[in-house]
Formats: C-alpha cells, sequence, structure tokens
C-alpha cells in the first residue's frame, strides 16, 4: 500500500519540521544502507585513477527547436570526449540529452495545444537528430522524463533530507519563468519592453521578465556551504575554466549565500518530479537536471560498487549563463551527501549575431541543420571550434564560414595534399621509404626548421588541451598548414632535381596534421589520412602517439588525388 501524503503546509504547523515527518522513510534507511549512505567527510572524495574520462553537455531545454548554440557546446564536449580517446583512453564517455521538465515545458505545451509528454518526445527527437547530424560521439541521451532519472532524483532528495540540509519555509523573491529561478532584488531592475512599451521588472542578469512570487516551499542550506565553496575556487588545479568566470562567482559566493528554494507548489507546476512523500510539491528543475550527470553514472550506487562508476564527471561542458548551477548550487549538492565533485567545469561564451545574443525567445537564432546542410558537418565543427571562444562571445555570419572555409580548409589542406600527391607523381612512397633508411639528400636549414615545426606542434596541442582550451589547440594545429604551404612555396620541389626531402616533411606535415584533426573533423581527417593510406586497419597509426615526426614508414602506397573540401554551392 502506497504511504499517505502528507501536504508541505501540514509541516509548517508542526513544532520541529525535519523531525516531525513520519508519513515516509527515506530509500537507505527502507533498504538498510543508511550507514553506507553517510560516508565519513572525505572518504568519498578520493578519486580513481583508472576512471573512464566522463564528459557531459548541458542538458538542453526542450521548450524550442535548438539553435547553433547549442550545437557549439555538443560539438567542444565531443572534441574534448574524442581528445581522450585520441590519447588512447578509449573507455571515454560523453553524455547528453534533454531537460524536459519546468513551467517552460509546461507553458510551451499548453500553447501547442499538446500533450506535455508528447511534446517532451517530439523536441527531444530533434536534439538527437542535431547530435547525430553533428556526428557526436555520444555513448548516452538520457532525458529527464526517464524512470531511471525519476528514481535517482528522488533518492538524492531523499539522501539530502536524510542529512537535514532540508527544510520548509515560506519564500518570497523576483521569480522568472524563462530562467527557472528566483532573484533578489539587487538582481532586477524596471525595463521598458521595447515591443510593447509595457513596464516591466527584469533579471539584470539575463534579461528576462520576473514577477513577484510568495509561496511556501522546501529549501536546500546552501548558505552551509560558503567556506568550502570558497575553498573549492582556490584550488591549484582551477574548477573553472576559463578563470576569467571565477573571479564573478568567489564574488557572489563570498558576499553570503542565501539558501536556495527547491521546490515549487504543484498549482504553479505540475510538470515535474514530485517532492517524496508530499505530492503538493515539485522538486525544482534545477535540482532535478543536475542530477542528470550522475543518473547515467549510475546512481545511488549499489553497496560497494562505487569504484565502478564513472562518477565523477571530468569535465562538464556549459555556457556562460548556467554557470551560478554548475560552478555554486551542483558542488554544494554534492558536498551535502559527500560525494565526488567535478574535476572542471569547462565554460564558453555566447554566439551573437550583429553583436546581439542569440535566443530562442526572441527568434534571433541560427537553424543548426540548414548550417551543417549548407557547410557540411565538419566545416561547421571547424569554423565553431576554430572561432568560437571561451572566455568572450563570438559573432556567427555566413560569411565568416565561407571565408574559413575557402582560405583554411578548401585553400589550405584541401589544397596542400593536392599539390603534393601531384608533385610527387606516384613516387610519395619511395620518399617515406628512403626516410626509413636514412637516405633522404642532406637536410636545409629550412628542412630542418620545419621539422623543428612538426616535432614541437603534437606537444603543444596537447598542452592547450591539457587546459582545455580546445580553440588554441586548433588553431595551433592549422599552424602546421599555414607553414607547410608556405615551405612547399619556398622551396619549389617541382623545380628540385632532388626533391625528396622536401615532399617527405610535406607528406608528415599532412598526417601529424590529419591525426590532431580528428577530435575536431573526425569526417574530413578520416578521409585525409585515407588519402595518404595511413593504415586503417592498426588503431595505432591514427593515436596521438603516432604523430611524432617519422613514427610511421608504412603510408603513402598508392596515393591518388582526391578533393577533401569541394566547393560550397552557394558562397553569397
Amino acid at each position: 500500500m502506497a504511504a499517505t501524503r502528507t501536504p508541505l503546509r501540514s509541516f509548517l504547523r508542526a513544532p520541529r519540521l525535519l523531525s516531525s515527518r513520519r508519513v515516509w522513510t527515506c530509500t537507505p534507511c527502507r533498504n538498510g544502507w543508511a550507514t553506507w549512505a553517510t560516508p565519513r567527510r572525505g572518504v568519498a572524495t578520493a578519486q580513481r585513477s583508472n576512471k573512464p574520462y566522463y564528459v557531459t553537455t548541458p542538458i538542453f531545454y526542450v521548450n524550442a527547436a535548438p539553435h547553433v548554440g547549442h550545437l557549439y557546446t555538443m560539438v567542444i564536449a565531443d572534441i574534448m570526449k574524442r581528445w581522450q580517446v585520441l590519447l588512447g583512453n578509449e573507455d571515454a564517455q560523453l553524455l547528453t540529452g534533454t531537460d524536459e521538465h519546468g513551467m517552460k515545458i509546461q507553458q510551451a505545451a499548453i500553447q501547442a495545444g499538446m500533450d506535455t509528454q508528447a511534446f517532451c518526445d517530439m523536441n527531444c527527437r530533434t536534439f538527437e537528430d542535431l547530435a547525430k547530424a553533428a556526428n557526436l560521439d555520444n555513448d548516452h541521451f538520457i532525458r529527464t522524463t526517464d524512470a531511471a532519472h525519476r528514481d535517482a532524483v528522488q533518492y538524492f532528495w531523499e539522501m539530502l533530507q536524510h542529512r537535514g540540509y532540508i527544510y520548509t519555509s515560506k519564500h518570497e523573491g523576483w521569480y522568472s519563468v524563462s530562467d527557472e529561478t528566483f532573484y533578489p532584488q539587487t538582481q532586477v531592475q524596471n525595463s521598458l519592453d521595447p515591443t510593447t512599451g509595457r513596464k516591466r521588472m527584469v533579471s539584470i542578469e539575463t534579461g528576462k521578465e520576473v514577477e513577484w512570487s510568495s509561496e511556501i516551499n522546501y529549501h536546500f542550506r546552501l548558505s552551509a556551504f560558503k567556506d568550502r565553496l570558497l575553498e573549492l575556487y582556490k584550488r591549484e588545479d582551477p574548477f573553472i575554466t576559463p578563470s576569467t568566470y571565477t573571479p564573478a562567482v568567489v564574488n557572489a559566493v563570498a558576499s553570503g549565500l542565501q539558501d536556495l528554494s527547491i521546490s515549487r507548489p504543484v498549482e504553479r507546476l505540475t510538470w515535474g518530479i514530485p517532492v517524496p512523500g508530499d505530492d503538493t510539491q515539485t522538486i525544482y528543475v534545477w535540482l532535478d537536471a543536475l542530477v542528470n550527470y550522475l543518473t547515467k553514472a549510475g546512481y545511488p550506487f549499489p553497496p560497494g560498487q562505487e569504484d565502478k562508476s564513472v562518477w565523477p564527471a571530468d569535465l562538464h561542458v556549459v555556457g556562460k549563463d548556467i554557470v551560478r548551477f554548475h560552478c555554486v548550487y551542483w558542488p554544494a549538492f554534492l558536498m551535502a551527501l559527500d560525494l565526488p565533485l567535478p574535476r572542471n567545469v569547462l565554460v564558453h561564451g555566447h554566439w551573437t549575431m550583429n553583436r546581439e545574443k542569440m535566443s530562442k525567445s526572441t527568434g534571433n537564432v541560427v537553424n543548426p541543420f540548414f548550417a551543417i546542410e549548407r557547410f557540411g558537418v565538419d566545416g561547421m565543427r571547424f569554423f565553431l571550434a576554430y572561432r568560437g571562444s571561451l572566455a568572450d562571445d563570438a559573432d556567427f555570419d555566413n560569411s565568416f564560414i565561407i571565408r574559413d572555409y575557402k582560405k583554411l580548409l578548401q585553400g589550405g589542406i584541401g589544397n596542400l595534399a593536392q599539390r603534393t600527391i601531384g608533385c610527387a607523381r606516384g613516387n610519395l612512397r619511395s620518399h617515406i621509404i628512403d626516410a626509413a633508411l636514412g637516405k633522404l639528400p642532406a637536410a636545409t636549414p629550412d628542412d630542418l626548421e620545419h621539422q623543428t615545426l612538426l616535432q614541437q606542434t603534437p606537444t603543444k596541442v596537447a598542452g592547450h588541451m591539457e587546459k582545455l582550451n580546445p580553440r588554441a589547440a586548433l588553431q595551433e594545429t592549422m599552424i602546421i598548414i599555414e607553414q607547410t604551404n608556405k615551405y612547399f612555396h619556398a622551396a619549389e620541389p617541382w623545380k628540385s632535381p632532388n626533391p625528396q626531402r622536401v615532399l617527405y616533411n610535406v607528406a608528415e606535415s599532412l598526417r601529424i596534421a590529419g591525426i590532431l584533426l580528428q577530435p575536431f573533423m573526425p569526417g574530413k581527417s578520416h578521409d585525409l589520412l585515407e588519402l595518404l593510406r595511413v593504415d586503417t586497419s592498426d588503431p595505432s597509426k591514427r593515436a596521438f602517439a603516432a604523430t611524432a615526426y617519422g613514427s610511421d614508414a608504412d603510408y603513402g602506397e598508392g596515393i591518388k588525388k582526391g578533393i577533401l573540401f569541394p566547393p560550397l554551392l552557394t558562397e553569397e
């Protein structure tokens, strides 16, 4: 028989808010896990060195169709996961998915005249399709409407309650439906709606409209974690990357944390996960959403199996507008349960159009499917990674993509491959054999300078990736292409009676760049390595270790010209 559910407002009449509640028993206690589920502080924070690398995107809100900003987040996370695979971490994991609860979803479904679950199913498929169109190598796609996630969230709630971190109280403040959060008076201001001329209150941070709300709900003791959070931000290995985002987070926490409202009355919000034991309240969408990272890691972890999980996440990739949720609320929730914290949060800026932020609510967006169809998936992945900014915003314009495609891809990589194969006249394989046997002509100073570039670049690229800077890593890789074109042009091997060393160096340039480009442009880098006849059957030939200059003496057999980057269909 189901336990009797007691409304939240009943607890307010009880003399002790938490201990007076006797109508339900938390899952750990029901299963006799309470002792295991309450580890000593610090015990659960140790991190295993052999744990699979675990990367996540935020879960994307399905109240509207995806835009290019979602694609950018997906691509950055995918690059970071594929980089780990390139290093030899074959079991690296990537999680993406959709956030399907909350008031915005509820309202959007009503406006669409649809059943809410059917509305979520429809829009979820669009994000799944985008992951496929972007050639995402994700291992999981989670939905917050999944039964396993609901169970994980309710368990997480019960554990917070079990430890005394949840209490009930009246909450008043400015609430933004769009942002799904409360703002204090200091974070709102009067504004004039430019379309209607109506006066309204908006969030200073996001510009979204807020409304005054007064309600009784559950609260999380966020204020108890001020000191521990500040210690986290002082860590030698930065918790937040780039560090430009850290001062604002530190200032917000240091100035004092208010306890966090973590439920909504069902009168306002029905579409969500019910509070365990209280069907008058729905769990706050951000508590619900953040737990998704644990859900796919196998939470709640069975006793004795904690060390077999991919948790903690090695990297959360997020946009700068959700830093507070991932860098304040999320670590505090995990600290409350002594669960290991994510190792790093990688924050990126927004994409703008005409220097204005893209927004689904304003319609100022780029359809990512149209962009991929027009410029190709690797053309888009390259542009977003090469021009997108972590610390700042970046402006999107079709002309910018066309410029980079023609100059860097078509005229850079593609043209270099064509010229090299043409100049070798079917003899490239013999030059590679001569290099392996030490039979190349004596090196000139220019040859040695270019060889040094090839020897140093992989280490530099790895350094950028270690610092969670994929843009710098890609730009470093493209220096190979730029400098090789200059080297090739200056050496004029087509005029030389002994072009072997120059052609070998150029072939090595293409091979090394092709390996390093795999996380960024998996399709085109595969095509380039195939063009060079780099062995497909031996994965080590395309791994990071193979970027060492002269490490592969087996490629180049039967090379023929091929077009890597054909002209774009339209270039207006």
